[in-house]
């Protein structure tokens, strides 16, 4: 762009094509005319390379209930954070929600580099991880996979795949309110069977 307009000596006021391409990152980009609040979510899968929307946080328990598989926790994550520097906000959330201490964090590999509450520095592992990881632990990673369709389930089933909530307060309360559905449908089915 520089040498074009050193050469140019006022002939021509046309710059070239893709000129403004080759910018740095300007900021914040607006994803969607109607709700501002979108981000651009990247997802590292050739099928979905990228999803629009907020970013959501689902957990569950590393058992199994009677039930079925629970979603224990669901928050959304305005300003699509690192996944790693979120645990500083779920874990004592999922604590104060479930009124006991979490003995241990499954996590993906995502979370790597994370920033957990120094009393819960050492107890979460993640997907590939080698050091502190014992046999059981080993075992209970292959556990892990149970998140996958329990968030496809909220998202398909539940109304998070598409959020009509406006805003914000909106998103948070759309997550909610999903993971509650879900958990609503699991308990009317294991209900089913007793009458």
């Amino acid at each position: 762009m520089r040498n074009w307009t050193r050469s140019s000596n006022g002939r021509s006021t046309r710059p070239p094509p893709f000129s403004s391409s080759v910018s740095a990152q300007s900021g914040r980009k607006i994803y969607s005319l109607h709700a501002h609040e979108v981000e651009c979510i990247g997802k590292g899968k050739a099928h979905a390379p990228y999803e629009f929307g907020v970013k959501v946080s689902v957990t569950t328990t590393l058992k199994r209930s009677k039930g079925g598989q629970f979603a224990l926790h669901a928050k959304a994550l305005p300003g699509n954070p690192y996944d790693g520097h979120t645990l500083a906000a779920i874990i004592p959330d999922m604590e104060k929600t479930i009124g006991n201490e979490i003995s241990r964090v499954l996590a993906d590999a995502g979370y790597r580099g994370h920033n957990a509450p120094e009393s819960h520095k050492f107890r979460v592992f993640t997907s590939g991880q080698k050091r502190r990881v014992t046999p059981v632990i080993k075992r209970q990673m292959r556990r892990r996979s149970a998140i996958e369709p329990l968030i496809g389930h909220i998202k398909a089933e539940h109304r998070m795949g598409r959020n009509y909530l406006a805003g914000k307060h909106g998103d948070a309360v759309n997550a909610i309110l999903a993971a509650a559905g879900y958990n609503f449908s699991l308990l009317l089915r294991w209900l089913k069977q007793f009458l």
